[in-house]
Parts: structure tokens; C-alpha cells; sequence
């Protein structure tokens, strides 16, 4: 199978105006991915969305020109969330959706995530194959003749057609009417949409980061930065703060006390929830390898597992379709609830849990602790030229970190799929210990990375 080069765990990303985030590498993604999706004799569509960056106004018109090359209408919907532009490419039957987001990355940085006409993310295969296209001699030889070129318009009902389905997931006969929600939305793709779905609902709305600029997505905002959201929460006397991101398909709460939820607790309060309704479908859950041991000991005792996929929401999803399960998410705050959508939506997942607060009448701090993590430590690794992974003095240190450990917590290290980093995570009973792993491998691969890199130098000499 051809290499993916571009592609990373979720479509391509990098610095706006830089490629492979620059005009032409989108254009010629256009040209490609509409060849590849020119499937029949129908009309061909795409539905193209985008978050709040400045870069947006740049890439968007660029993919256009591409699809409308390769003979695709394109319907442009503007800032809509993520979730948003997979249901919109089923519900309007076209044959691809793109979303032009970096998700919680900064203004500087941007991304193209591409959904099939089922509204889920394209396999690691498709895209191998749209890169072969993007790089073919041919490519532009297989374009549409000037007769049958594509043409843009723009979907204005959109953000309505959201609302009105984020608002159907909520129980039927129930209301938000006395909830005080801080609502953070990070600057970005929700910051009308999720506003309006809970002032529907009935809640008090207290909106946070909905002025974007172009510039401040995600800055000092959002699920990434919940900081001031859980300071709000305090301050308003809120029952509940939700934190979307720039795209908001991803999700952390804080309570009544300015605690903070992360994905780990809103899986273990869903999952509670729908298997005493006998709506958990499938044996178990799934989360990524970076899921808190807490969370899988917890579902344990309620006789469920916790099946582990790769990083990254598709992933995720992939692993739900292979083992059945409805309900699947990570730590970081992606929920999947395929139910109601075929990828992460943020504010989805914060319905189902205002709904439990409706139903059991008590505050967040006890409705959304549902177990006891145990102690983890995340070390970022940056490394120049070979990646010291699969050095046989790293790969003996991580596994006899393991061994150490045994039951009492895991060790995890792997390679970034967006940046040159290697992710060092230990999680033990004993917090000392859990410390001492993490930062003995964090070592131990730093060193090797320096002296790779000094290596690879002396070589060019």
C-alpha cells in the first residue's frame, strides 16, 4: 500500500500559508480527491466547511477551484462544527465532506479532514490513494472538460439543520429550564450554534469565547485552556461548565466547583447511564491506548470492557464499527456516540450529561465522578532526524518499565502522528513511582535523541 506523506491521525495538518497548508497543495487536494470520489453518472458534490481562522478564506477557495475542476458541485456552509459537516454530507446525500480545521491548535496552524458520503473519516487507505493522485503526472489530464466543471453555492439553512439535530439527541419531555451553563467555545466553529441549541433547551446561557477574530481561536480558551471556564463557573454559580474546541468535536466539563471533567469521567457517567437503560450496545467501551487505567478497572466492575484503539478519533470509531459498540471516546475529550453521529461531538456528548443532571437532580461534582484515576504523567519528547524509537536500549527500558510495574499501571510511549514527538506516559497506584517511570524513560530516549541527531551531523561531515 502506497505511503501516506501528508495524511497524519486526522487529515492533513500544518502552519497556514506553508505546505502542505498553502493554496496549492490545497487545490491540487481538491482535483484529486474529486477524481477519486467521481464515482457514477449522478452529479458529484462536496460539502465544504471550516472553523473560524483567518487561513479559512484562503484554503476554502482553494479546495473549491480544485472539485469544481474535477467536475464537483460545492456547497459551502461556512463555521460549522465538525460533527456538523459529517452529518450535512449524509443528510444532502454528497459524495464527500471537508472540514478546513486544526482542531485545537492555534490560528497559525490549519487542517483539511475529509469525510466519506457515509460521514465517517476516510480509512489510512483512501487516503494513500488520494495522495498517489496528488502526486500523479495525470492528474490534470483527468479533470472535467469545460462542459461539465462543477459549480458553488451556499448552503444557508445549515446552522439550523444542526441545531435542530444536536437538539433532538436531548430526551424528549425534559428541559434545561433552571441550569446555569458557562459555555466556552474556544473562538470557534460552535460560537453560534451552541449557544442557541442550550437557550432552546431552556438553560441561562453564559456564553464565553464566541467573538472570534480570525486570530484567537483556542486562545487561552476552550478544552485545551479550561482555565477560565472553571474560574466563570465559580464566579456565575453555574451548575455546569462545557468547553468545546476550535472545531468542537471534542469536550471537558467542569463543575459546580470549577473541577475539572476530562473524557476518561464523561465515559464512565455515558456508559453508566446507558447501560442501566439497556442502551450500551456491544460488551464494553472504546477508548484510545492513552484512557486512564481508573476508567478500565471501573467498567470492569460494572462487567463491561474497555477496548483500546489507536490515538485519534477515527480510530476510535473504527474500533467501534469492529467490536459493536455505540459509545467510544478519549481521554482528551473526543466522544463518539454513534447513535447520533458518526464522528466526536462535543456538544452532543454535554447533552447526554445535562440530562443526567436533569434526571438525577444533584450537583456535577457527584453526577460526574465516577472513578478514581490513577496517578499519570505525559512527557513530550521533541527530537530532530531519526526518531530513537526502535533504539534497542529504548525499546529495553520501556519494556522492563513495564515489567516493573506489572498490574499496579502501564507504560505507554509512541510517536506523535502530527509532530516530531515522542509521547511518554506512565500511570501507576503509587505516585512516586508513576513519576520516577515517566521521567526515567523521558531520560533515558532524550539522550538517545541527542546523540542520533549527533550522529546523523558527523555523518553529513
Amino acid at each position: 500500500m502506497t505511503t501516506r506523506k501528508l495524511f497524519g491521525t486526522d487529515g492533513i495538518r500544518g502552519t497556514a500559508n506553508r505546505p502542505p497548508m498553502d493554496a496549492g497543495t490545497a487545490l491540487r487536494l481538491g482535483q484529486a480527491a474529486g477524481r477519486f470520489f467521481n464515482r457514477g453518472n449522478h452529479r458529484h458534490r462536496v460539502v465544504i466547511g471550516k472553523d473560524t481562522r483567518l487561513s479559512g478564506y484562503m484554503i476554502e477557495p482553494a479546495l473549491t477551484a480544485g472539485f469544481i475542476g474535477a467536475g464537483m458541485d460545492v456547497m459551502i456552509v461556512g463555521p460549522m462544527p465538525t460533527p456538523a459537516i459529517a452529518l450535512l454530507t449524509r443528510s444532502l446525500r454528497a459524495d464527500l465532506g471537508v472540514m478546513i480545521s486544526a482542531s485545537h491548535n492555534p490560528y497559525e496552524d490549519n487542517g483539511i479532514k475529509l469525510f466519506g458520503p457515509d460521514g465517517l473519516k476516510l480509512s489510512d487507505a483512501e487516503e494513500a490513494q488520494i495522495e498517489a493522485l496528488m502526486d500523479a503526472p495525470d492528474l490534470a489530464a483527468g479533470l472535467a472538460a469545460p462542459g461539465r466543471l462543477g459549480r458553488a453555492s451556499r448552503i444557508e439553512d445549515a446552522p439550523g439543520r444542526y441545531i435542530e439535530a444536536a437538539k433532538s439527541t436531548f430526551p424528549k419531555g425534559r428541559s434545561l429550564e433552571g441550569k446555569r451553563i458557562v459555555l466556552d467555545c474556544a473562538n470557534g466553529a460552535a460560537y453560534k450554534v451552541a449557544p442557541t441549541v442550550l437557550w432552546e433547551l431552556g438553560a441561562e446561557v453564559v456564553s464565553v469565547a464566541v467573538a472570534p477574530d480570525g486570530l484567537n481561536i483556542n486562545r487561552e480558551c476552550g478544552a485545551t485552556a479550561p482555565a477560565k471556564l472553571a474560574a466563570m463557573v465559580i464566579e456565575r454559580r453555574a451548575d455546569l461548565g462545557i468547553a468545546l474546541d476550535g472545531d468542537a468535536d471534542r469536550l471537558v466539563l467542569a463543575d459546580e466547583r470549577g473541577q475539572i471533567v476530562d473524557g476518561d469521567q464523561i465515559l464512565a457517567l455515558i456508559a453508566g447511564s446507558w447501560h442501566r437503560d439497556g442502551r450500551l450496545r456491544g460488551d464494553g467501551v472504546v477508548a484510545t491506548v492513552m484512557s486512564n487505567l481508573g476508567l478500565e478497572r471501573h467498567l470492569g466492575g460494572m462487567g463491561l470492557k474497555l477496548h483500546r484503539s489507536k490515538v485519534g478519533d477515527r480510530y476510535v470509531a473504527e474500533r467501534m464499527r469492529e467490536t459493536g459498540c455505540n459509545l467510544g471516546g478519549e481521554q482528551s475529550g473526543h466522544m463518539i456516540l454513534s447513535d447520533f453521529a458518526t464522528t466526536g461531538d462535543g456538544l452532543v456528548a454535554a447533552l447526554q450529561v445535562l440530562a443526567l443532571l436533569v434526571e438525577e437532580a444533584k450537583p456535577a461534582s457527584e453526577v460526574c465522578r465516577r472513578f478514581t484515576p490513577l496517578p499519570q504523567k505525559l512527557v513530550n519528547i521533541r527530537y530532530t532526524g531519526t526518531s530513537p524509537l526502535g533504539d534497542p536500549e529504548v525499546e529495553r527500558a520501556i519494556a522492563a518499565a513495564g515489567d516493573r510495574l506489572g498490574e499496579r499501571g502501564r507504560v505507554l510511549v509512541r510517536a506523535s502522528g502530527t509532530e516530531p514527538l515522542i509521547r511518554v506516559m506512565a500511570e501507576a497506584e503509587d505516585e512516586h513511582e508513576m513519576h520516577a517511570t515517566a521521567e526515567g524513560l523521558a531520560g533515558l530516549i532524550r539522550a538517545r535523541a541527542a546523540a542520533l541527531a549527533t550522529r546523523k551531523v558527523e555523518a553529513a561531515e
